[in-house]
C-alpha cells in the first residue's frame, strides 16, 4: 500500500509542478500530494508495526533502514516543491 501512496504522491507532486509553470491553480494538487506523503509514512509504519508484532525481525534489518533515509529524502523533496509552488500561486 505504502508503494502506492507513494507513486501517487510523486505523480501529484509532479502534476502540482505542471499547473504552477504554466500559471494555472493547482493548491489542491499540491494538498493531495503532501496528504499522500503523510499516508505512505503511515503505511510504512503500520507495515513496520506488523514486522514486529509477527516477530519478523530479517525483514526489519532488511527494509527499515534503508527506507528510512529514502522518506526523509523524498518528505523533503515533496515539502519543498509543494512549498515552492504554492509560494508561487501566492506571489501572483
Amino acid at each position: 500500500m505504502w508503494i502506492l501512496f507513494g507513486i501517487l504522491a510523486i505523480l501529484f507532486t509532479a502534476i502540482n509542478m505542471l499547473f504552477t509553470l504554466n500559471h494555472k491553480n493547482g493548491k489542491w494538487f499540491g494538498f493531495v500530494a503532501i496528504s499522500l506523503t503523510a499516508l505512505t509514512l503511515c503505511a510504512f509504519h503500520n507495515m513496520s508495526a506488523d514486522y514486529v508484532n509477527n516477530q519478523d525481525w530479517s525483514s526489519l534489518q532488511d527494509i527499515v533502514p534503508t527506507m528510512t533515509k529514502m522518506y526523509w529524502i523524498f518528505t523533503a523533496i515533496s515539502i519543498i516543491i509543494n512549498g515552492f509552488c504554492l509560494w508561487k500561486n501566492n506571489s501572483k
